[in-house]
């Protein structure tokens, strides 16, 4: 049986859950173009690569949290 075209890809669940996020953050990251993704019918699909290379630089945690003084 020949490999299927899309073994290289994953979807936006799978990628979401791959980085550890909700897929309405993954499709947020998407249209801000941080994460290249391809639209195909209907579906969002992201190269396991370009997952991967994008899962080494991100940091899943929410902005820089104020310092909070002592006096």
């Amino acid at each position: 049986m020949p490999d299927s075209p899309f073994d290289d890809y994953l979807d936006l669940v799978e990628a979401a859950r791959e980085l550890g996020i909700h897929p309405q953050s993954l499709r947020r990251l998407i249209k801000q173009g941080r994460v290249p993704a391809t639209l195909f019918a209907g579906k969002y699909l992201i190269e396991r690569d370009k997952l991967d290379m994008f899962k080494s630089s991100y940091d899943p945690r929410p902005g820089r949290k104020p310092i909070r003084r002592l006096l």
